[in-house]
């Protein structure tokens, strides 16, 4: 079960070291095999073209990807064409109890930070069921995360996110606008060449009456 929540704005929860260090190792080496089915890629901001700072893949059903045509969710790697992997288990079971109301997980974004990367300000909105919340897991180097309001000029407060921390946004902050100043090089050991790793859980579409 979930430890107690930290309540950091109405809607937002976070869960200081969700997973213990050998849940962390385990879930490392989920995402390590996930990784050689489905390898990172470079993602492009819509009509520029413009690389994005971190690496990302993503695992289940439908998986999140960017370029020029726009933001949007498919069933398949944009670089080889297969199907993503399924997401693993370990992370079925952290939504299920981080998100117990809602339906199972369609996607799994998951993004590597190197220590150069960042990740600006932005709404996850691209998914139909947005009464469902967002489930996200950190591994690796500490990051320092940002969460506003529903609107982009709204007051945002930053903190530390550490290695085996969990965060859920839904309800009034579901449309928080969100993201990483920077990462904290050398934060962690779990990753032997540094760097972190984000997984973030949506659901994407309504489920089913």
């Amino acid at each position: 079960m979930a430890p107690a929540a930290i309540a950091v704005v109405p809607g937002v929860d976070f869960f200081p070291k969700y997973f213990d260090r050998a849940a962390q190792e385990a879930l490392r080496d989920a995402i390590r095999a996930v990784l050689a089915q489905a390898p990172l890629f470079r993602a492009r901001m819509p009509r520029t073209g413009k690389p994005f700072s971190v690496r990302m893949s993503n695992c289940g059903p439908l998986g999140w990807v960017s370029d020029e045509a726009g933001y949007r969710y498919q069933p398949n790697h944009p670089e080889t064409g297969r199907p993503w992997p399924p997401i693993p288990e370990v992370l079925l079971a952290a939504w299920a109890d981080l998100a117990p109301a809602a339906p199972p997980p369609e996607a799994c974004l998951i993004n590597f930070y190197d220590a150069a990367a960042r990740m600006g300000l932005h709404q996850d909105r691209d998914e139909q069921a947005l009464s469902a919340p967002v489930v996200s897991l950190s591994l690796g180097d500490p990051a320092i995360f940002r969460i506003g309001g529903p609107a982009r000029n709204a007051p945002t407060r930053s903190f530390r996110i550490e290695s085996g921390d969990a965060l859920t946004f839904g309800g009034p902050a579901r449309l928080a606008f969100h993201g990483v100043d920077r990462i904290v090089a050398g934060g962690s050991t779990l990753l032997a060449n540094g760097g972190r790793i984000n997984l973030t859980l949506r659901r994407v579409t309504e489920a089913d009456a």
